[in-house]
């Protein structure tokens, strides 16, 4: 079949090689002049399986009330007049059950398990260089009550196939020495499965792979409307980066396209929750190539992560439901540079750090829109949030058995 993959960000790039590896003619269509030029430019870098706690979790809602109050909350929102956003707050109420809490961790986790070896797969294959590392995510705890709740998790998560074990704070430091110094570490968990590693360099080199191989990518081309008749999509409108009109007529489409998602398929008549949530990192390099960090962390209690890419460092996270509002938070890029010291003391140098912000594709549930929509040649990979890099190659390798007929390899998927 002739497919063009909307979006070419990890979820779109990744979904273009499982279909062009099942025989398929792709075409790429993306907005941006390059592939990875939004949400997967600069996110936090962690292949994190143990990171599959979905936002919506009994407690959540009194903590976002509180944001209101709180601009610097890990998690918060920002009350609009949009009525899509109030929709989408009550969906994400419903969810905030533990029987719905537990039910979509497990979806996560059972994607994200499926998804990082997808990945090791490809990268043994192609020989990826994207600064990965295979050493496992520990996970920090200054306060006792939060402690608790992450060793909580931590059998939930091991009891679910993910293993995750709970660590003293000597056992945290035996692993990583550069926490010889933080403050009021009571100790830990760790995942040694998981992994990290640059979305953007993975994305541009899996990008230009396909590109060698035949697959076209059409960048700087904005999808103006998905035309349809009857139950399948008739062709597809564009403009170019020059205002030219284009038109293509495939045989089947995927959304992949992030936080742009709903807009295209809602003259369709679809309905896709999807809100944008603000994230934000920071690039720092390191003053010798000794110090910092040598592992993947997650500090659970700020919401924050922690990779490192050769002598750079990237801290990332925080969820700000605030619409497509873009403009950088001196504030929360404040507050990165904080929580590093705050841990690590001073080893970066912050006259070279590179502040970034994106919007990270966020349903009520966290769990993704992945398969089939009513139109019969219209199929869905979006909604992923904060894990797109965690799931990008396993719902790609799953969308792809869909459209060929075959059974998903995930047993939740239809």
């Amino acid at each position: 079949m002739n497919i063009i993959v909307l979006g070419a960000g990890v979820i779109g790039v990744t979904s273009a090689w499982y279909l062009h590896q099942a025989g398929h003619h792709v075409t790429v269509v993306e907005r941006n002049l390059e592939a990875a030029s939004e949400t997967s430019f600069a996110n936090g870098g962690q292949i994190s399986v143990c990171h599959s706690q979905p936002w919506a979790q009994p407690g959540a809602l009194p903590a976002l009330i509180k944001s209101l109050r709180t601009p610097l909350a890990p998690l918060r929102w920002r009350a609009h007049s949009d009525a899509d956003f109030w929709q989408w707050c009550a969906r994400f109420a419903q969810q905030c059950t533990r029987a719905h809490s537990q039910q979509n961790m497990a979806r996560l986790i059972e994607l994200g398990l499926h998804s990082r070896t997808e990945l090791q797969h490809l990268r043994a294959q192609l020989k990826l260089d994207y600064q990965q590392r295979s050493c496992g995510i520990l996970h920090l705890y200054s306060q006792r009550q939060s402690l608790q709740a992450g060793r909580a998790a931590a059998e939930q998560m091991t009891a679910l196939g993910c293993p995750r074990r709970a660590l003293s704070r000597n056992e945290l430091i035996a692993l990583e020495p550069a926490l010889i110094h933080a403050p009021n570490l009571l100790g830990g968990t760790f995942t040694p499965d998981d992994e990290s590693g640059d979305a953007r360099a993975f994305t541009r080199a899996l990008a230009a792979e396909l590109h060698r191989r035949g697959v076209v990518f059409h960048y700087g081309h904005t999808v103006t409307a998905l035309r349809a008749r009857g139950n399948k999509i008739q062709h597809i409108e564009a403009r170019n980066a020059h205002g030219q009109p284009q038109q293509w007529q495939p045989d089947a489409v995927v959304i992949a396209a992030g936080c742009a998602s709903p807009a295209l398929v809602r003259p369709l008549g679809l309905r896709l929750w999807i809100q944008p949530a603000k994230g934000y990192s920071l690039t720092v390099p390191v003053k010798a190539s000794t110090l910092g960090y040598q592992r993947s962390l997650i500090d659970d209690e700020a919401k924050l992560v922690f990779s490192r890419f050769g002598d750079h460092l990237r801290i990332a996270g925080t969820g700000e439901l605030c619409g497509f509002d873009l403009s950088l938070d001196p504030r929360r890029c404040e507050q990165l540079r904080a929580r590093l010291r705050y841990w690590f003391g001073d080893i970066a140098d912050d006259s070279a750090a590179q502040a970034w912000c994106g919007l990270r594709p966020a349903t009520p549930s966290n769990v993704p829109y992945l398969g089939a929509s009513a139109y019969a040649n219209l199929w869905l990979n979006c909604g992923h949030g904060t894990l797109g890099w965690t799931l990008a190659c396993g719902s790609a390798q799953v969308l792809s058995d869909l459209i060929n007929g075959k059974r998903a390899q995930v047993s939740w998927v239809q």
